[in-house]
C-alpha cells in the first residue's frame, strides 16, 4: 500500500517516539490450557506488575501474549483464552493507560487479536503468519489477511493497526523465497500497516543482512524488530529498523520467564532514544 508519510513519522503518530520500544508481557498459562495453575487473580497481578515496569522503565508501548499457553493452536483459540486475554489486557490498560497496547494472540488467531484490541481500545496486533504459509511445530499455517481485514473493517477497528512478520521465527517456509519480496507482498496484498522481523527463535538477533535488504523493499513502511534486540545492539538494529518489539531482554536477568525489570526497560530505551530518526 503506498503510504505518503516516513516511518519515523508514523510511528510519532502512533507511539508518541519515531523510534518506539514496545515491552512484551508474556501472560502465564491461561485457563483451559496445559500448564494453567494461576488463579485469575495472580496472573492480573503479574501483569499489572509487569505494565507498571514497563511504564517506570520508558517504554512506549506494551504487547501482550499468551506465551505460557504452549503448545499453541494452530489458529483459532478456545473461547476461554480470549476471554482471559480479555480481562488480563484491561489490567495492563489500566495499569498503563499512557501505553499503546497490541495483542497477539499465538499462534496465529488474529480474528481473535482484533477483537481484544477493538474491546480494550488496543492501537495494533501482531500476525505472525498474515499472507503466505508456514511450517511450525503447529504444523502448516496460513496466512488469512483476507478474513483479518474483513473482519477489522466488520467490527469497525480500522484504527487497529496490523503488524505483520514475515519470515517469522519457530517457523519455516514451504518453498525458500527471499524475505524483501514476501515483504513486498505482505505490504502491497496484504495491506499490513507494519512488518516485523525477527532470528529464527525467541530471543534470537536478526539477520543483518536479511533487515537490510528488507528496509530496502519497504521504505515507506514502518520495520520493526521483533526479537534480539537488547541494550547493546538496539542502536545498531534502529539504524536500520524504525521499531523494536523487545520481551527476554526487558525481564529479570535475561530469564523469559522472569518478570519485567524496570531498570532494564530504562537502560535499553536510552540506548534507542540516542538514534536520530531520518529526516525526510
Amino acid at each position: 500500500m503506498a503510504q505518503s508519510t516516513s516511518p519515523d513519522h508514523r510511528l510519532t503518530a502512533w507511539f508518541g517516539h519515531a523510534k518506539p520500544v514496545i515491552g512484551v508481557i508474556h501472560l502465564p498459562p491461561l485457563p483451559g490450557s496445559p500448564r494453567a495453575t494461576d488463579r485469575p487473580a495472580e496472573a492480573a497481578e503479574r501483569v499489572r506488575a509487569d505494565a507498571r515496569a514497563l511504564q517506570d522503565g520508558g517504554a512506549s508501548g506494551i504487547i501482550i501474549e499468551n506465551f505460557g499457553d504452549a503448545p499453541f493452536h494452530a489458529s483459532r483459540v478456545p473461547p476461554a483464552t480470549v476471554a482471559a486475554m480479555t480481562a488480563l489486557a484491561l489490567e495492563a490498560r489500566r495499569e498503563a493507560p499512557s501505553l499503546p497496547i497490541g495483542i497477539n494472540v499465538l499462534r496465529n488467531d488474529a480474528v481473535a487479536a482484533l477483537s481484544i484490541a477493538h474491546a480494550v481500545g488496543g492501537r495494533f496486533i501482531r500476525v505472525n503468519v498474515h499472507t503466505g504459509a508456514m511450517v511450525t511445530d503447529q504444523g502448516l499455517i496460513e496466512g488469512r489477511a483476507d478474513r483479518t481485514l474483513r473482519t477489522r473493517r466488520a467490527l469497525g477497528a480500522d484504527d487497529v493497526l496490523v503488524f505483520a512478520d514475515v519470515g517469522v521465527k519457530h517457523a519455516a517456509p514451504l518453498v525458500s523465497r527471499p524475505l524483501a519480496e514476501e515483504a513486498r507482498e505482505t505490504v502491497g496484498r496484504g495491506l499490513a500497516d507494519a512488518i516485523i522481523l525477527t532470528g529464527s527463535m525467541t530471543g534470537e538477533p536478526v539477520d543483518r543482512d536479511a533487515l537490510a535488504a528488507v528496509r530496502r523493499a519497504i521504505p515507506g513502511t514502518p520495520l520493526v524488530i521483533g526479537s534480539g534486540a537488547t541494550p547493546d545492539t538496539i542502536a545498531d538494529l534502529l539504524a536500520d529498523a524504525d521499531a523494536a518489539i523487545v520481551g527476554t531482554a526487558l525481564k529479570v536477568d535475561g530469564d523469559v520467564e522472569a518478570p519485567v525489570d524496570p531498570d532494564r526497560v530504562r537502560a535499553l530505551v536510552t540506548r534507542a532514544a540516542s538514534v536520530r530518526p531520518e529526516v525526510p
